[in-house]
């Protein structure tokens, strides 16, 4: 199950930024380079309600992921 806050849309996402400031998973995750698929995989899942449905966003952001590990090594 997701935490709090991150089954949100990207705007109400950019909104609550702006108010509460950077919710500490984004930081992370944007310190990884693959936020932009976070997000989207995030808005699929706000969107469709079932991880089944958001594969495509899910492996993209896993692949990058990856890639950003292979780097680290």
């Amino acid at each position: 199950m997701a935490k709090a806050g991150h089954a949100r849309s990207r705007a109400a996402a950019e909104q609550g930024e702006a108010e509460e400031g950077e919710d500490p998973l984004d930081a992370m995750i944007a310190r990884t380079g693959c936020l932009e698929q976070h997000r989207q995989l995030q808005e699929c899942m706000a969107e469709r309600q079932d991880w089944r449905h958001c594969q495509a966003q899910l492996r993209a952001f896993g692949a990058c992921m990856a890639r950003r590990q292979q780097r680290e090594r």
